[in-house]
């Protein structure tokens, strides 16, 4: 795939995953939560330009450094967003305004990366950005399903939301 149709992939991805994580949405725990990074990754692995083959050492460290990246934002994303069950024991998620607060950070962090790497010399294929976003993705989902799992309903029925049991704070009116 072209680096023009690999760019396109990513916003794509990027603008569909925003879209749906800001609203709520149910969540599925059969479903194969895995799939869609697991695409995404196969398609940045099979393109030849990943590692710089002038800069191998620089490109890996930079490759090595979008992994971790993307591995940060999709804890920091998954720990943040909002999961509840609804009395029928359904599981529901949104994004917070952290949630989205982690995706700008990334965002320029990634932006300083590449060009750290531009600075460098190294040549950056849009596959490392797929491989770093299939990173995030797959352990954004994979930590809310871990998470959902706690909310499952207990033996009285009753589901418990996410955050249950803390003390909330208490509002004094000012007359």
């Amino acid at each position: 795939m072209s680096g023009l149709m690999n760019a396109v992939v990513i916003c794509a991805v990027v603008v569909l995953v925003i879209a749906r994580q800001f609203r709520a949405s149910r969540i599925g725990t059969g479903r194969r939560w895995w799939l869609v990074p697991a695409v995404l990754a196969f398609i940045a692995l099979r393109e030849p330009g990943l590692i710089d083959p002038h800069h191998q050492v620089e490109a890996s460290v930079l490759l090595g450094t979008e992994l971790v990246i993307g591995l940060a934002i999709g804890t920091g994303w998954a720990w943040t967003t909002r999961i509840w069950a609804e009395p029928d024991g359904a599981l529901w998620s949104k994004s917070t305004k952290a949630s989205g607060a982690i995706w700008i950070g990334g965002i320029c962090l990634r932006g300083g990366l590449f060009g750290l790497g531009a600075l460098l010399g190294v040549h950056q294929d849009s596959s490392a950005l797929m491989l770093g976003l299939a990173a995030t993705l797959l352990v954004r989902a994979g930590v809310v399903m871990w998470r959902a799992q706690s909310l499952q309903p207990t033996a009285y029925g009753q589901a418990p939301a996410y955050g249950d049991g803390v003390a909330q704070a208490r509002w004094k009116e000012r007359v």
